[in-house]
């Protein structure tokens, strides 16, 4: 009898071990996340946490896992699959002692590259290289840009110096039409050498089980008499584990003019951050353009919306990339620049007239990139980029 009492003691304490486990009761964290009006296949879910720096397990009630990561400014972030509407989850969260990195970004050459599982995502450039033709002058030289941006069957979407562009670089970000101090430096068109945008530095990079990135400087250099700074614009990159069939980064930057004046931008049709497409996507039919409000090539240069797919034929198979623009961003829902014969699209606040950036303010410009094999999924599309508007909300228990 003896041995049986102590048996069903032991039954017991296992099972109010467990009942306190799956209440949270050792848990470093329980939160609530809720659903939003509609279904979102993912969501990349991020909330200030009391923890410190470092790689969590968060479970739901019914078991099932995501890996959460911690910086150290104590932001936390994870990713849900099939975050149902309206829909409240429990969550608790422990501490994962076997975690290992999942998105690695790494020095290689003059670049970072960033991979997620294994898989090339992006590339960064962090300093010049020598230019790829003899034909191509110095003055094209550049860093201080992503290329290559791969698919995630690991096809390249992206190009670097085409022929008919040669200042056109894979995602890129430069201002064209300025005026600085009485003079009119163009950052864009570096063959005019009035202006170009270099790296200054390249301040961190990390790695993680949720996300991986970096984050850079730059500065915008006015040629057209004694050299000057005119601009300083800082980059923050962030890759994120997504499931496999998806690449996701947020590109944030963040500009302020180095001196006590101010740059002006006048209306313009282009300017600001660009994206160049594969070569062989070159010509009329060549690229195919669709935006969230229904247009394509024929229609949308001009007109404004929330995301742009970018997409064609590599090696035989379709891929595509999909820019989304934050509504933070200056003239949210931004105007577009659609070229009518190549692979280029920017997002050009300056369509909407002229604007400035001061050196006692800073602006803040926010995108989101998708890339994908296959045809596009416009219900997809429009459930990142909600998702990228409106981000899950997060309700700390205890």
């Amino acid at each position: 009898m003896k041995t049986r009492r102590f048996h069903f003691s032991q039954m017991l304490v296992l099972l109010f071990t467990l009942v306190i486990s799956a209440c949270g009761g050792d848990a470093l964290l329980t939160f609530e996340t809720t659903g939003g009006d509609q279904l979102r296949p993912l969501a990349i879910i991020t909330f200030e946490a009391d923890l410190e720096k470092g790689t969590y397990i968060a479970r739901d009630h019914t078991g099932k896992r995501a890996d959460l990561q911690v910086d150290g400014d104590g932001r936390a972030t994870f990713l849900m699959s099939r975050a149902l509407p309206r829909a409240t989850t429990r969550w608790t969260v422990r501490l994962d002692q076997d975690a290992t990195s999942r998105v690695e970004a790494a020095t290689r050459g003059d670049a970072v590259l960033i991979r997620t599982d294994g898989r090339d995502v992006v590339a960064y450039r962090t300093a010049k290289e020598r230019v790829p033709r003899e034909d191509i002058p110095e003055v094209y030289n550049r860093d201080g840009y992503l290329h290559p941006v791969w698919s995630p069957s690991g096809r390249v979407i992206t190009d670097d110096y085409p022929p008919d562009h040669i200042h056109h670089h894979g995602i890129w970000a430069a201002w064209t039409n300025t005026i600085f101090q009485g003079r009119t430096p163009d950052f864009w068109n570096m063959g005019r050498a009035s202006g170009r945008v270099e790296v200054v530095a390249l301040d961190s990079m990390w790695s993680g089980v949720a996300h991986a990135g970096l984050n850079a400087r730059h500065r915008y250099v006015d040629m057209i008499e004694e050299e000057v700074t005119a601009l300083n614009e800082a980059w923050h990159l962030k890759v994120y584990r997504t499931p496999t069939d998806l690449n996701i980064l947020d590109l944030s930057l963040t500009q302020i003019v180095a001196t006590g004046d101010t740059l002006i931008l006048p209306e313009y049709r282009y300017g600001g951050v660009g994206v160049r497409g594969h070569r062989d996507w070159v010509g009329e039919e060549g690229t195919e353009f669709f935006t969230s409000e229904g247009l394509t090539r024929e229609n949308g240069h001009a007109t404004r919306a929330h995301w742009c797919h970018i997409g064609g034929i590599v090696d035989g198979e379709r891929v595509g990339i999909a820019v989304l623009s934050h509504p933070d961003n200056h003239e949210s829902p931004q105007p577009m620049r659609i070229h009518p014969t190549e692979p280029f699209f920017n997002f050009a606040p300056t369509q909407a007239g002229q604007f400035e950036i001061t050196s006692e303010e800073q602006t803040t410009w926010k995108y989101r990139f998708v890339t994908y094999d296959g045809a596009y999924d416009q219900d997809l599309l429009d459930a990142l980029w909600e998702d990228y508007a409106n981000p899950l909300t997060v309700h700390i228990v205890r």
